[in-house]
């Protein structure tokens, strides 16, 4: 009953010695060479999504006395439908950069925004079209907006110069 009672323990030892124990060189290198390279279809089909699918944005900025209007509009200018993927909420930004660089403007600034992930879909030739407002108090000067596309896969920064007077 003694013996028995070991053997069990045993053989569970002697599996995980043999699943641990050493390889030789040529299956070690076989092993390693499958996880570095990705499967040759893979490849190929990211090298023709990213030759297929296409998009471009415009950015403009349109100063008035009191506020400043952003507007983003991104185009697939493929045929194909492009699944654009956030990591959070926030799918954009719109920050001012003064004359020297700093940021003194970001419309994100105490907003909420979700935390889990969002997939938003644009077809082929169509535009999304973003627009904000911002009531920023900003003395006369040069000025540079930034507008950001917070997409993972399209990922997008335009800017624009401007001046308030």
């Amino acid at each position: 009953m003694n013996a028995r009672n070991l053997l069990i323990p045993l053989l569970c030892l002697g599996a995980v010695a043999f699943a641990c124990g050493p390889r030789s060189h040529s299956e070690a290198s076989l092993v390693t060479a499958d996880l570095a390279s990705p499967a040759p279809h893979a490849t190929k089909k990211q090298k023709k999504q990213e030759t297929v699918t296409k998009v471009t944005s415009k950015f403009v900025v349109h100063v008035e006395p009191h506020a400043l209007h952003f507007a983003l509009d991104l185009t697939n200018a493929s045929k194909k439908d492009v699944e654009l993927d956030f990591p959070d909420g926030q799918a954009y930004e719109f920050t001012v950069l003064d004359s020297a660089g700093r940021e003194v403007y970001r419309w994100g600034d105490g907003r909420m925004f979700t935390q889990s992930v969002q997939n938003k879909m644009l077809d082929g030739g169509d535009t999304m079209h973003i627009a904000e407002r911002a009531a920023a108090p900003l003395p006369q000067g040069s000025y540079v907006a930034v507008a950001t596309l917070r997409s993972s896969n399209f990922p997008v920064q335009e800017r624009v110069a401007f001046e308030l007077r």
